[in-house]
């Protein structure tokens, strides 16, 4: 269906493809990976011809529809959000609207006399329109738009009105209305809650078409691809099987071929040692010539590409007491909706607690209850004496000071410091170099992320707080993330929509459902176990 045949391409001094081919075939779902700023959107604008390579073809059989949903939604507004979704739907929508005129037309009496052609028309286009499943549009849009997680108020209003990621919720939700033939999703599961993210990997478990998409998601990504597609260093790889087995894979061939490398190495040395030793006798210059073109004929083995590793380690926080938090017959309401009615919860040291909940069941307002952030309307919440508090909202970003550099802003948190460990810790963060002398207003989300969580883990708490730490995250610096979290000694109280980080890090459950709190003893693993569901109100 689609081939990328010998491409190569360079923005600027960059060079992002070098003699890169792949290929992507009927049925076939891919997933495309590697490090940031390795090309992946480029490949995709390569593909929807936004963008064309320097060298080479990039090829698309004739009559594939292709749907791209990007991160750059662009301007929505004026529309009621069930229409913005239907208006993305491609053919179908575009004669929907030339009926629509047609309608017009054949009700206008300044028409009469070209009333046959109008009619003969609109008999052409709704047949088309019927082809297409037209009717049941209006229908379709709406289920794709509750699995993605609007309620049907939300449905009717104005879709300028919403968020960024509602409103990149209505751009997935035009793409997919359209069934196009290929998908390219580039970071779908962003802005999604873990319902929502579930919905969307059965749809795209279950679609026909093709697809090639990224995901920071190890979980969504494991469950939907059967191929893997590796950007590095200029050049297209691709694996059978899904994002684990390719993981597998790598490891595989990095320790095959630094065993080659070290094998060469050897043999180079003892080749050049042999030459150094005999070059100035004459009895011995035929076979040390001999030998000098051996090694000047001889492919050089590179060592594997080292991949940037980060890790970083918690410095010993100071012990609290047994009782963290303790929230007892708390009220909480905004407006007329009632969130919380006499809400009894207990934190104890070393738990680890996540909670899971549908939209608007109160995830976020809890962490707000439980760090101070908001007050409840009756009740208490009180946090024991000696808990020392560390809370990564999403808010936290925002608060990051535009007109200093990365360096500064750890510099201003931590004055005592010194340059050394601020400097590690920025390089555990992924700020290494020059980074940390960006300014902090040109930081991507995912960056902004990963300065906020270093302030947060720098100064060790013995209460971590964290609101959706890893949206933005690559899959690397959520491991590395995981691993930290793992060591933690503290006590954690988090909300997620990563699966893998839910089963890594929990180990007490509190599901929050419209028919009252239910707190399970095990982690995230047991409480898909005994559920049977993955998020509440969701079969597994």
């Amino acid at each position: 269906m689609i081939k990328l045949d010998n491409i190569s391409k360079q923005n600027g001094k960059q060079i992002i493809f070098i003699e890169a081919s792949a290929a992507l075939q009927k049925g076939e779902k891919i997933g495309l990976v590697g490090p940031n700023g390795a090309g992946k959107t480029t490949l995709f604008r390569m593909i929807t011809g936004e963008e064309p390579p320097d060298e080479g073809q990039v090829s698309v059989d004739r009559g594939t529809s292709i749907g791209y949903f990007s991160q750059d939604v662009g301007e929505m507004s004026g529309q009621s959000v069930v229409s913005a979704v239907m208006d993305g739907a491609g053919p179908v929508s575009d004669l929907m609207a030339e009926m629509a005129v047609l309608e017009a037309d054949m009700a206008d009496p300044d028409k009469a006399d070209a009333m046959d052609a109008i009619i003969e028309r609109y008999g052409e286009v709704q047949g088309r329109f019927q082809e297409l499943d037209g009717y049941s549009l209006d229908g379709r849009a709406r289920d794709v738009l509750a699995g993605l997680g609007f309620s049907a108020e939300m449905m009717e209003g104005d879709v300028g009105a919403l968020s960024g990621g509602w409103k990149m919720r209505v751009a997935l939700a035009r793409i997919l209305l359209m069934k196009p033939d290929v998908l390219l999703l580039d970071e779908p599961s962003n802005h999604l809650d873990l319902e929502s993210l579930i919905w969307l990997e059965n749809f795209l478990t279950n679609y026909s078409g093709a697809l090639l998409m990224t995901s920071h998601d190890r979980a969504f990504m494991n469950r939907i691809v059967n191929k893997i597609i590796e950007i590095d260093a200029g050049v297209l790889t691709s694996y059978s099987g899904d994002y684990d087995f390719y993981q597998g894979q790598r490891e595989i061939a990095d320790r095959n071929q630094q065993a080659q490398f070290e094998r060469q190495q050897a043999m180079l040395a003892k080749e050049i040692a042999f030459i150094e030793r005999f070059k100035a006798r004459a009895s011995h210059a035929a076979q040390v010539q001999s030998r000098v073109k051996k090694l000047d004929k001889i492919d050089r083995v590179e060592p594997p590409k080292r991949r940037q590793t980060v890790t970083f380690e918690f410095r010993p926080a100071p012990r609290s007491g047994e009782d963290i938090v303790r929230i007892e017959k708390v009220k909480k309401a905004y407006g007329s909706r009632s969130i919380y009615d006499g809400l009894d919860f207990h934190v104890r040291r070393r738990e680890r607690w996540c909670i899971l909940g549908v939209n608007g069941a109160g995830k976020s307002t809890l962490l707000k209850l439980v760090t101070g952030a908001a007050e409840p309307d009756a009740g208490s919440v009180s946090r024991g004496p000696s808990v020392k508090l560390g809370y990564f909202a999403q808010h936290a970003m925002d608060v990051i000071d535009g007109d200093m550099t990365i360096f500064q802003t750890l510099e201003a948190a931590f004055p005592q410091a010194g340059q050394a460990p601020l400097r590690a810790l920025a390089g555990c963060f992924g700020f290494s170099g020059d980074d940390i002398e960006k300014k902090c207003r040109v930081l991507s989300g995912g960056e902004k992320a990963r300065l906020a969580m270093a302030l947060i883990l720098f100064d060790p708490p013995n209460f971590l707080v964290l609101d959706e730490p890893t949206n933005h995250l690559d899959i690397q610096t959520k491991q590395m993330l995981i691993e930290a979290l793992s060591n933690f000694e503290g006590t954690m109280l988090f909300v997620s929509h990563d699966r893998h980080f839910l089963a890594a890090l929990s180990n007490r459950v509190l599901e929050l459902t419209p028919e009252g709190v239910h707190a399970y003893g095990g982690g995230y693993s047991e409480y898909v176990q005994a559920t049977g569901q993955e998020a509440p109100g969701l079969r597994g």
